[in-house]
């Protein structure tokens, strides 16, 4: 048990957070594993101590209060963060009430959608958040171990780039995908409609959580669907809507090359699901031979089964030929065979659109403007490096123009200096269309194997990033521990210099090892 004579910041980073998350992993692994096996009475077991894991309870609190990117976000309450006196005092109230926990209601911010109407994101108090993030590291390896190979959505260890690679390997021209059709499946308002009993029928929990999760359902209900809904903006919704929506990815299947039909003897490794499933964003690539209105109707009757709808007027059936969009990229076999993917035109406009703001706003100077676009380039360019990025669009030509007009503009006529800032605001990135590396079939990082996951998280980093994880055998240089969540990994200049990018003075650590770094200095 661990005592505190003061809750302090101190106190806060002085916490055993290494051995902290060995203790929950160890807990999370055994939980997959007795699944694994059938055994779910041993999984229950294991997730209530989970639920009362001191090492679960001020995890859950660091990483809603620290890392998640909502975190300074509010709740119905006003609370946008917790002084670290509020975070001492909420692990004792989860402490107390985890098995019986009570959910506030949920603050309203309507989102604008492309198609001119709106959803409506609903939000937790931090307290609710921190509860939701303790039930997900319950339930999370219990389900990670009856998820489909094809679902790839806000699950630990897959990507969007992994759905992007399964379609390339599908509508490659080996594969014969100018041959192909695809079917773009959108289901009418999922979040707002999946039925709360096919979630409570689905759990895998012990009664204390799955009577907070219940309460957690009820919190966000729309007054005209008593029975139905998740609410976007909880941290636990993701995964609820992935337990709701787990097996759709095998209604539509057929052998490989072989042909013939799929018996009870049939070996599964010749069986072939091409539907792939990013949470509620789904797309089903169909041969010549396919019925696509059999296979829809399979599709509908599986989710009017559990609250839901194929929306009629998004859904449609397209030639691979006429090319699809498809989280944010589009996808597209040409004449002479050969797939292409390139960014959306609608995920390119947004990205422009967050350019120009930075770019024209007179409040910002050159400097401030370049380290602003930074992150927002590598961002979009590291999501489309596996992606044919030639023409002047992709490669960012006209855009990069107008940022150095503008710089050499407030840095009057200084072209050195504009150039300077240019470099530091469109950072290159490496592109290697069609080489991202699929996650093997079921695999999990719950399954143990940190060998396999810390190795292929490394890969997901380039440059001076993945040469420190190679030196450093993929373990983090603060912790010691490998990286084999979904946390970030952050490159660190030891000296504190950040012109300084000589190999000795850089080390791959934790985002939350970086926070505690310097956090640790600003204190001193």
């Amino acid at each position: 048990m661990i005592r505190h004579s003061y809750k302090t910041s101190e106190s806060w980073r002085a916490l055993p957070w290494k051995k902290f998350r060995r203790n929950l992993f160890r807990l999370q692994k055994r939980v997959y594993k007795a699944v694994q096996v059938g055994d779910k009475r041993k999984a229950r077991s294991l997730q209530k101590l989970i639920l009362k894991s001191t090492s679960a309870r001020f995890l859950a609190i660091r990483q809603v209060s620290q890392l998640n990117a909502g975190k300074k976000t509010a709740g119905i309450d006003g609370k946008k963060s917790l002084s670290f006196e509020e975070r001492f005092n909420l692990e004792e109230l989860l402490k107390m009430n985890s098995g019986n926990w009570k959910h506030q209601g949920l603050r309203e911010i309507p989102i604008p959608k492309k198609d001119g109407t709106t959803r409506m994101l609903k939000i937790p108090t931090i307290a609710d958040r921190a509860w939701q993030c303790l039930a997900k590291y319950a339930l999370e390896p219990a389900h990670e171990a009856t998820f489909h190979a094809r679902s790839y959505g806000f699950r630990t260890g897959r990507s969007a780039h992994d759905a992007q690679r399964y379609i390339y390997n599908n509508l490659r021209s080996s594969c014969n995908g100018i041959e192909k059709r695809v079917i773009e499946l959108d289901i009418e308002k999922c979040f707002d409609r999946i039925n709360h009993s096919t979630i409570m029928d689905e759990l895998i929990a012990p009664k204390g959580l799955k009577l907070g999760i219940f309460r957690c359902l009820k919190a966000g209900v729309n007054p005209e669907f008593p029975e139905q809904g998740t609410p976007q903006g909880g941290v636990v919704s993701p995964l609820l809507a992935n337990i709701a929506l787990n097996g759709i990815e095998s209604i539509h299947r057929h052998l490989d090359k072989r042909g013939g039909r799929i018996t009870a003897k049939t070996s599964v490794k010749h069986i072939i699901e091409p539907t792939v499933r990013y949470a509620d964003d789904m797309v089903i690539i169909l041969r010549p031979e396919d019925d696509a209105t059999e296979i829809l109707e399979r599709i509908s009757e599986f989710l009017r089964k559990r609250g839901m709808n194929v929306s009629q007027k998004k859904t449609k059936i397209t030639a691979a030929t006429n090319g699809f969009d498809f989280l944010g990229w589009h996808f597209k076999v040409q004449s002479n065979g050969k797939f292409r993917s390139t960014p959306s035109v609608d995920n390119f406009k947004a990205f422009r659109k967050k350019v120009k703001h930075i770019v024209n706003n007179s409040n910002y100077g050159a400097t401030t403007k370049a380290e602003k676009l930074a992150p927002a380039v590598r961002g979009w360019r590291n999501y489309h490096k596996f992606c044919k990025m030639d023409g002047s669009r992709n490669s960012l030509y006209h855009i990069e123009t107008r940022a150095y007009k503008v710089f050499n503009k407030e840095t009057k006529q200084n072209r050195h200096s504009s150039k300077k800032l240019l470099d530091k605001a469109f950072p290159a990135v490496s592109y290697s269309e069609n080489k991202h590396v699929m996650v093997q079939g079921t695999k999990s990082p719950y399954d143990g194997d940190t060998a396999y996951w810390s190795e292929r998280n490394s890969k997901l980093y380039d440059g001076e990033t993945s040469i420190a994880l190679k030196k450093q055998s993929h373990k983090c240089a603060s912790c010691g521990l490998k990286f084999i969540d979904e946390e970030k990994v952050h490159l660190h200049h030891i000296d504190g210099n950040h012109a300084n990018w000589k190999k000795k003075n850089l080390e791959a650590i934790h985002e939350s090892c970086h926070d505690y770094k310097h956090m640790s200095k600003s204190a001193s």
